[in-house]
């Protein structure tokens, strides 16, 4: 009888897997008895998002999980599906900021310390001045960064936090911008922030002058 009941329910875990996925991010932290019903289904659940061309991204160790399209090779004669999860095109200067934080990241796991890196609006407006022509006007500056670091947030990088009364907004870097900026991209990332400073001072700089 007991067999019987897990054999039951199964498919209704399977089913709100594949949903709570096709919805967004999974957190561990955040709904337990899903993840791990993820970690023991999570071969099913690769064997079902792979009809539907998707290809689940489970990261134990971070303690996330999503969903994301397939790589199609361009010599297969197979009919390409339409895309369930949409690619989403970002600003130059949404871009910019997630390379810095990218790179933040990486330091502050160099650094061996606390496994969640917090920074406060003022830090994050730091790490993007330095791209910037000293005549910024800094009120705008800070209206702009504080429209993409929101942008950053309904994207899933960053969450923010509840601040003590009297500070800037605070927020913690979630982990999964690892795996949309890798480490071979990281790599390259000295010469990728030379190139937005090149063009940073044409596009974000000049709309913050007086």
């Amino acid at each position: 009888m007991e067999q019987e009941l897990e054999n039951v329910a199964a498919p209704n875990d399977l089913s709100a897997l594949v949903i709570v996925l096709l919805k967004g991010v999974l957190y561990q932290e955040t709904d337990a008895g899903l993840w791990n019903a993820l970690l023991n289904l999570q071969a099913r659940v690769r064997d079902y998002v792979a009809v539907l061309g998707l290809e689940l991204v489970l990261d134990e160790a971070e303690g996330y999980a999503f969903l994301r399209s397939r790589t199609v090779d361009e010599d297969d004669a197979a009919p390409k599906l339409p895309r369930l999860v949409a690619r989403r095109p970002l600003s130059f200067p949404v871009s910019l900021l997630l390379a810095l934080l990218r790179k933040k990241l990486a330091e502050f796991d160099a650094s061996g310390g606390d496994t969640r890196l917090v920074l406060g609006r003022n830090e994050i407006v730091e790490l993007v001045r330095v791209f910037l022509p000293e005549s910024s006007n800094e009120a705008k500056l800070i209206d702009q960064i504080e429209t993409h670091l929101n942008k950053i947030v309904e994207l899933g990088f960053l969450r923010k936090l509840k601040s003590s009364t009297g500070q800037t907004a605070v927020f913690e870097v979630r982990r999964i911008l690892k795996s949309f900026v890798d480490a071979q991209w990281l790599n390259e990332l000295d010469n990728r922030l030379a190139a937005y400073q090149a063009q940073l001072g044409v596009t974000l700089g000049n709309n913050t002058n007086d």
